[in-house]
């Protein structure tokens, strides 16, 4: 049974991999839907699982992911996993009927990313969502109105920093820090590429270096873990549209200047810092803060969307899994600049 766009039916929800973004909105916003109910939960041990479901009453365990994807019961599965689980329990839950929810990054890499877009593209019937990049969701329809209004002119360069201070060398590794679980995915640079594509379009070619200022790690069991993603990046990349897009993505470097978001152009200036917009033009003398309309600032919906588009209410927006694939192509482009030390073409790829 599945619902309908009235949401008379219940929609019932599979959850696989319960982490720390899917416990604190998933699951908890789902639930908060009128006529959505989460029936099951397969986590990366029993003990785990039995614990997500305490916390959220949620009625079953399921022993292994698999009991999820083909339970008759279940409508939709969530995938809370790390990516290197992304695109098997996505697409045996697509080609079993069910909707997909994945947590961002869509995929460790794009030969992966192109399989769950093929997989959802078979079931054009079923509602195949990755969770979007949420730094800049409230913003986004601003700054896109702004650029198509002239606010900016002519665009010249994209500017993104982001540090996040000087590296701990005694922490243990993160599943973020090795290619195992991550893949290709490097720090925060898909989420700031998605916000790019929402606001001038993708990229057409990028040269990348990268550093691993920590390459070892303390192991929980003693011994040292090997770190092989990079904790330092510096990317130039060519537009389209012919404007340059330039991030600096570091957890190596400290007290340097604030985190931002430059759009600059011919004629205008806008800048994101700590979740506010600003903006200036030629003539001022700095820039000031700019009103976001509440129709505008959409935020975080994301649950709500998933479900919405099931009941046919509305299409997914934020985000595709084809928008996935657009950022998953820049992500390894970097990656093959840094390791080939060339340019790289994203048709390449």
């Amino acid at each position: 049974m599945t619902t309908d766009a009235a949401g008379t039916n219940p929609l019932r929800i599979g959850v696989v991999g319960a982490g720390g973004n899917t416990r604190l909105h998933h699951i908890p916003k789902l639930q908060a839907i009128a006529g959505v109910e989460v029936v099951a939960v397969a986590n990366r041990s029993a003990a785990s699982a039995r614990a997500v479901a305490e916390e959220f009453g949620i009625p079953r365990i399921a022993e292994h992911w698999t009991d999820v994807t083909s339970a008759p019961d279940v409508d939709a599965v969530v995938v809370g996993t790390w990516p290197d689980h992304h695109a098997r329990v996505s697409i045996a839950a697509l080609e079993a009927g069910k909707h997909v929810l994945c947590e961002a990054r869509l995929a460790r890499d794009v030969a992966e990313a192109r399989a769950m877009v093929a997989a959802a593209d078979a079931r054009p019937d079923l509602v195949a969502q990755v969770v979007p990049a949420p730094f800049t969701l409230a913003l986004d329809a601003t700054v896109r109105r702004l650029i198509d209004d002239g606010f900016l002119g002519d665009l010249v360069s994209i500017e993104v920093v982001e540090r996040g201070g000087f590296a701990d060398r005694a922490a243990a590794r993160t599943w973020r820090q090795t290619t195992e679980f991550s893949g290709v995915n490097i720090m925060s640079l898909g989420i700031w590429y998605e916000a790019v594509l929402r606001w001038v379009g993708p990229a057409d070619r990028v040269t990348a270096l990268g550093a691993t200022t920590v390459p070892q790690r303390p192991a929980a069991g003693g011994g040292v873990e090997v770190v092989d993603v990079p904790d330092h990046l510096d990317v130039l990349a060519a537009l389209t549209g012919g404007a340059h897009l330039s991030m600096h993505l570091s957890q190596a470097t400290g007290l340097g200047p604030q985190n931002a978001v430059h759009l600059f152009g011919t004629d205008g200036t806008l800048r994101i810092a700590d979740g506010v917009l600003s903006g200036g033009r030629r003539g001022d003398a700095a820039l000031a803060a700019i009103d976001v309309p509440p129709a505008e600032a959409i935020g975080w919906r994301v649950e709500q969307e998933f479900v919405g588009a099931i009941r046919g209410n509305e299409r997914i927006r934020r985000t595709t899994f084809a928008d996935g694939l657009a950022y998953m192509t820049f992500t390894e482009a970097v990656g093959r600049s840094i390791r080939d030390r060339r340019t790289v073409t994203l048709d390449e790829l």
